[in-house]
């Protein structure tokens, strides 16, 4: 079984984690997508503190690690994705040209504001994957 998970850094992609992980435990021959986008026309503050792209990238990366050791500590095989884009697209585009079983996401990301004006991630991800998704709050 092929499983995704889509993680931004905040509390409710931390959720989807775990539950992704806690699904994975439950197929001994799954591997799990833990899937980052790197929107760099979103990341005007973390550009600043940046010297470059690369360094911006390795603190991005940093942001996935407690989840590749969660899932190292589970027993689960886990891969790290890093994409880079517009965040709804790069997720689609990844989990229907890997055929994933199942993808997992959080309900919110980290800029609620936006999700208000331009509706969700999560909402446009759902409606356009090719595979079940499961929404954690």
């Amino acid at each position: 079984m092929k499983i995704a998970v889509a993680i931004d850094g905040s509390e409710n992609a931390l959720r989807a984690a775990r539950h992704a992980i806690a699904l994975a435990k439950l197929y001994p021959e799954a591997t799990l997508d833990v899937i980052f986008v790197a929107d760099y026309n979103k990341a005007k503050d973390d550009r600043l503190l940046s010297q470059n792209e690369e360094s911006l990238l390795v603190k991005r990366k940093q942001k996935m690690e407690p989840v590749l050791d969660m899932a190292r500590d589970a027993g689960v095989k886990a891969n790290m994705i890093v994409l880079k884009g517009n965040p709804s697209q790069e997720i689609i585009n990844y989990v229907n040209s890997e055929a994933m079983d199942q993808l997992v996401l959080g309900s919110r990301g980290l800029n609620a504001f936006q999700e208000m004006v331009l509706g969700s991630v999560s909402h446009k991800v759902m409606k356009h994957v090719n595979c079940p998704v499961t929404v954690v709050k």
